[in-house]
């Protein structure tokens, strides 16, 4: 836990000292966010949510693909030496989920302000937002490790996240629209799911990740 704890701090320290890579994601998201008040004058509620999760995936694209793809042979080497393979992955992994999370509820925030928020149970529409987030950057995290051992092969890590990202959108939106309901029924057993999605890749995450922490 102690290395996980120091490998988390120094994540926060390179991205405090590269500060231009924070201010890009935030630019991309307020300009995405901004292109959607232009081209929408009246925003259903559905299309509200949909667009909201599709902005809140390719940003997770953004922030999480640079996990291990931007990693020298010789940082990696550096980590083989000190650290053990489940420490730096559930490090990285707790690391893109508060990132995400952030920004998530910054984007959140503008997204209310600049249209009209439809959503009627907030609390619970912020739980599903962090456990999106969390999806997202397990998911990335995990395949950012295989594309970078297979050359930083970007098109490669989305392509594996294609089967696992779709059903977790669908569950996304079924939640997300629970919300939106004057009467919620709590979505119990979609939430359940979802956390239940988050646990298998992050098991997988544990299991494969030694295998490839060793080539």
């Amino acid at each position: 836990m102690k290395q996980v704890l120091t490998l988390l701090q120094k994540e926060i320290i390179l991205e405090w000292k590269q500060r231009f890579a924070f201010s890009g994601l935030l630019l991309y998201l307020i300009s995405t966010l901004l292109i959607v008040y232009l081209s929408f004058i009246n925003v259903e509620p559905f299309t509200w949510i949909a667009l909201f999760w599709i902005i809140n995936l390719f940003t997770a694209v953004s922030a999480v693909a640079k996990s291990f793809m931007q990693e020298s042979r010789w940082r990696m080497l550096y980590y083989y030496s000190t650290v053990s393979a489940n420490e730096l992955i559930i490090a990285r992994m707790i690391y893109n989920t508060t990132l995400m999370f952030v920004i998530s509820l910054i984007g959140l925030a503008i997204y209310s302000v600049i249209t009209a928020n439809p959503i009627l149970h907030e609390g619970y529409f912020v739980v599903a937002v962090l456990l999106g987030c969390m999806s997202f950057s397990f998911t990335f995290t995990l395949m950012s490790a295989i594309a970078g051992k297979a050359g930083n092969n970007f098109t490669l890590m989305s392509i594996l996240s294609f089967p696992i990202i779709i059903p977790v959108l669908l569950l996304l939106l079924k939640i997300s629209l629970a919300t939106l309901a004057t009467q919620m029924d709590f979505p119990a057993q979609d939430l359940a799911l979802l956390g239940g999605m988050n646990l298998i890749t992050l098991l997988m995450a544990l299991i494969l990740f030694p295998y490839l922490w060793r080539e």
